[in-house]
C-alpha cells in the first residue's frame, strides 16, 4: 500500500514539473517587445452585448457581441527599429497608424505588411500570431481598439514562428 502511495506522489510530482516546465518553456521562448512603450488608456471596461447596422451611402457598419467582453484602449509608442515582440489576441483589434509607418508581420502571411500614417487595420485575434515593427526613422504611434472575452489576458506573449 505504501508502495502504491509513493507512486501517486510520484507521478503527481511529475505532471507538476511538465506543466511549469511547459509553462517556464513558453515564457523562455517568448519575444518580448523591445523599444515599445504601452499605456493602458482606457479598460479593462465591460461591454455587454451589441448589435449594431449603421447604414450610409458609402460605408455599411456591422458590430455584434454576445455575452460581456472587456475593452481597452491602448497607446503604443514604437522608436524606430523596436517592436511590439511576437503575440496574439483573444479578440479583435482595430488599429489607427497615428504617425510612422508600421509593418505587421503575422505568422500565416510572414511577408510584412505595410500600414501608414492616418489609416487603420485590423487585427481579427485568434489563434495567429503578430509583430508589428517600426522600420522607419521617426517613432511608430498606434492607437488599438480591443474587444476581448470578458476576463481574458489582453495579449498573448508567444515564440517567433518558424522560418
Amino acid at each position: 500500500m505504501l508502495r502504491l502511495k509513493n507512486k501517486k506522489t510520484l507521478l503527481a510530482a511529475i505532471v507538476v514539473a511538465c506543466v511549469a516546465g511547459g509553462i517556464a518553456l513558453k515564457v523562455a521562448w517568448a519575444t518580448p517587445g523591445a523599444g515599445i512603450s504601452t499605456t493602458i488608456i482606457s479598460g479593462p471596461v465591460v461591454l455587454g452585448e451589441v448589435h449594431l447596422n449603421s447604414d450610409s451611402e458609402i460605408n455599411d457598419v456591422k458590430i455584434k457581441t454576445k455575452g460581456f467582453s472587456d475593452v481597452y484602449v491602448v497607446h503604443n509608442r514604437i522608436v524606430p527599429g523596436g517592436h511590439t515582440g511576437w503575440h496574439s489576441h483573444p479578440g479583435p483589434s482595430i488599429i489607427s497608424v497615428v504617425s510612422g509607418q508600421a509593418t505587421e508581420y503575422r505568422s500565416d502571411d510572414p511577408n510584412g505588411i505595410v500600414h501608414a500614417a492616418n489609416t487603420a487595420f485590423v487585427d481579427e485575434g485568434g489563434d495567429h500570431a503578430h509583430i508589428i515593427v517600426n522600420e522607419g526613422t521617426t517613432d511608430l504611434v498606434l492607437v488599438a481598439f480591443q474587444i476581448l472575452p470578458l476576463g481574458a489576458p489582453r495579449r498573448i506573449d508567444l515564440p517567433a514562428p518558424a522560418p
